[in-house]
């Protein structure tokens, strides 16, 4: 061969590596390209829960739900309210409903939370209701699992169907026998609370559950924007069995029959985030 001739090839090869190498920089640019569209298309479809438990339990009770939640690609918190759980060791005479109001609005504003999908069990629908009245526009969704849904000026006991002040009085009168020095009130145990006794998750709930603050069992609830209305709602009752002497049937019943609630029934004891939390997060996602 002669120079002529290697020179030509050389050429040739050296156009081919430049071809070859565009060609492999093109696909990867291409390939790039679809996983951001799909990277955004994965954000966009993410959500941020708030999930907010109920009387005597922490942010653990929520581990199952929370868990498959952020494998889903979900921004998921779980606070505990002040005095329960590992911050039992606050637990004091003045903690009231509005401090725990206080404890899921800070952490909104910590976090600077937008779009939240808020989620409250049981007493903890005290605690939305008041959330959603105070920042209404930071929230696109909010849940009621098995809750309180209070009306202005209502109290966690007087909330629900109308009763005669003496049936109030006596049912703070009972609340206050659990509450003995006046501070917090003894838990229930779990299969009051719709976990059987054979649940294997039955003694992990019954350890982890604390004394409740009584007082903001006893304060009304103060809304001056009508608290979770004009949201998206939605009402998850637990039907099997009933929490018993609670005003949730009657709250299910009501939103029942109101287009403007989204309502679900499950076939679970209360405590259904620990009975049935793929149910619930089937749900929450839908």
């Amino acid at each position: 061969m002669n120079d002529s001739s290697r020179i030509l090839t050389s050429r040739r090869e050296f156009v081919a590596g430049v071809a070859a190498t565009s060609l492999t920089a093109s696909t990867a640019v291409k390939a790039r390209s679809h996983a951001d569209q799909e990277g955004e298309i994965y954000r966009k479809s993410a959500k941020t829960f708030v999930l907010v438990h109920g009387a005597w339990h922490g942010g653990w009770c929520w581990r199952d739900v929370r868990s498959q939640l952020a494998e889903l690609g979900h921004r998921v918190f779980t606070p505990s309210l002040t005095g329960l759980a590992e911050r039992a060791h606050l637990l004091s005479v003045e903690i009231g409903l509005d401090t725990h109001i206080t404890d899921i609005t800070s952490l909104i504003d910590y976090y600077d939370l937008k779009d939240i999908v808020l989620v409250g069990h049981s007493y903890g629908g005290m605690v939305i209701t008041g959330v959603a009245d105070a920042m209404k526009e930071r929230i696109s969704e909010i849940v009621y699992l098995d809750a309180a849904l209070p009306r202005n000026g209502e109290t966690m006991i007087a909330q629900g169907p109308k009763r005669s002040p003496a049936i109030i009085e006596q049912t703070r009168k009972a609340l206050t026998g659990l509450a003995p020095d006046g501070i917090g009130m003894a838990a229930f145990p779990p299969d009051i609370l719709g976990i059987p006794k054979e649940h294997p998750d039955y003694n992990w709930v019954a350890e982890k559950l604390t004394p409740h603050p009584l007082k903001t069992w006893l304060d009304p609830i103060s809304l001056e924007n009508g608290g979770s209305q004009g949201l998206k709602r939605s009402y998850i009752h637990c039907t099997a069995p009933t929490l018993p002497n609670s005003s949730f049937p009657y709250h299910a019943e009501q939103v029942r029959a109101d287009p403007s609630w989204a309502y679900h029934a499950l076939a679970t004891g209360h405590d259904a985030m620990v009975t049935a939390p793929d149910a619930i997060v089937a749900i929450l996602t839908a």
